[in-house]
């Protein structure tokens, strides 16, 4: 399942540069994770400073 971000991301980049596929973008507010890109690797959520990326169930 593909990871998403929450509104606890405090958009500080952190997760772009784990994201072996260029998943993740810069929202209007906050980071955004493409769910047909996401292969479920973890590397963004592990780097996450504010807990704000989960599996999207």
């Amino acid at each position: 399942m593909p990871h998403r971000i929450t509104d606890e991301c405090v958009a500080c980049g952190s997760c772009t540069d784990e994201c072996p596929v260029e998943a993740i973008t810069e929202g209007e507010d906050i980071y955004v994770i493409d769910a047909e890109k996401c292969t479920d690797c973890g590397n963004c959520a592990e780097v996450c400073p504010s807990d704000a990326i989960e599996v999207d169930e």
